[in-house]
């Protein structure tokens, strides 16, 4: 029985070696192995196997990471005081940069975002970041992709969320609006009165060149005003008809 003893501890210690010696990765991982505090190679996805005590593993995610931006308070170029908060997403593409280029990527990366937010919105004016969100994301990306090179990382893509506007500026903008479409109205209600009465002249011009439409639209005229229940009735009487009277007037 004491000649087995020795079997169950070099048993014992092979399955604790091969406990701290292997690992397995996923497809979405990678590992920076360090031996002795210098990095030797980046590893992954799969089985790979570390020296114990010797080898140290650093893993990281290489999916892409969405981070929110917290709303930041930003004072336009036009000096209007507005929160912004934008999403941004990105992803790790060197897993080694982003372990000892950076202490932490995802904090650095963060408070990246935050300070460029507030620096592009701050050179805009309001109605340029109402309209604009576009071309401010466009330079968000550009920005913060140019500054995380360095690290390993790949911003793919940024989102400005929400625009938070004092409550005096919601006034004065749903007053401008109000205004804008009352004007609207208005120069739309002139153009049908203009058409109409270009409308008018031409009717009145083609008339002049027959007289008898004009005797025609009197008739019908007054076959509107006699269809309706109307108590009193006006008979309009073309002033044509007094022409041979007024004539005959003036020579007596």
């Amino acid at each position: 029985m004491s000649e087995l003893y020795p079997v169950v501890i070099v048993v014992v210690l092979v399955v604790m070696f091969l406990a701290s010696a292997i690992r397995v990765l996923n497809e979405y991982e990678r590992a920076v192995i360090f031996r002795l505090g210098r990095v030797i190679d980046t590893k992954g996805p799969g089985l790979i196997i570390l020296i114990p005590i010797v080898d140290k593993m650093v893993k990281i995610d290489m999916r892409t990471i969405t981070m929110d931006v917290p709303a930041q308070d930003v004072i336009t170029r036009d000096n209007v005081s507005i929160k912004v908060n934008a999403v941004v997403y990105f992803r790790v593409v060197d897993a080694n940069p982003a372990v000892i280029g950076v202490e932490n990527y995802l904090y650095a990366t963060s408070q990246l975002a935050q300070t460029t937010l507030r620096s592009v919105c701050g050179q805009m004016e309001l109605d340029e970041i109402l309209s604009e969100r576009e071309k401010i994301n466009l330079q968000l990306q550009e920005i913060l992709d140019r500054s995380t090179d360095p690290w390993g990382i790949k911003v793919s893509l940024v989102e400005v969320k929400h625009i938070d506007l004092p409550e005096e500026m919601k006034r004065a903008m749903a007053k401008q609006a109000e205004a804008e479409r009352e004007r609207r109205a208005k120069v739309i209600n002139a153009e049908g009165e203009f058409q109409a009465a270009q409308k008018l002249i031409e009717a009145a011009a083609l008339m002049e060149t027959q007289p008898m439409s004009l005797q025609l639209r009197y008739l019908q005229t007054l076959n509107q005003i006699a269809a309706e229940n109307n108590s009193t009735i006006a008979f309009p009487i073309p002033l044509d008809l007094f022409k041979p009277f007024l004539k005959l007037a003036e020579k007596m």
